[in-house]
């Protein structure tokens, strides 16, 4: 199994174009097959942030398509 999403995966399981992800990964300069390990933040609001970011996967509003891109 794949350890980390693709740009044809992100789009087939979205329904959004594979240009539109790429563009996505662009914009935010994403590059997530150069990463290798975990890493864990330093943010001094990370369980906060983490908890908003959990909220959303547990309960989505109407309609929405949720990503997780770091």
């Amino acid at each position: 199994a794949a350890t980390h999403w693709s740009v044809r995966a992100i789009a087939k399981e979205t329904g959004i174009a594979k240009s539109t992800v790429h563009r996505l990964f662009q914009l935010f300069g994403l590059q997530p097959h150069r990463t290798r390990s975990f890493k864990l933040s330093t943010d001094p609001f990370f369980v906060e942030k983490l908890r908003d970011v959990v909220g959303l996967y547990l309960n989505p509003p109407d309609k929405a398509v949720v990503l997780c891109v770091d």
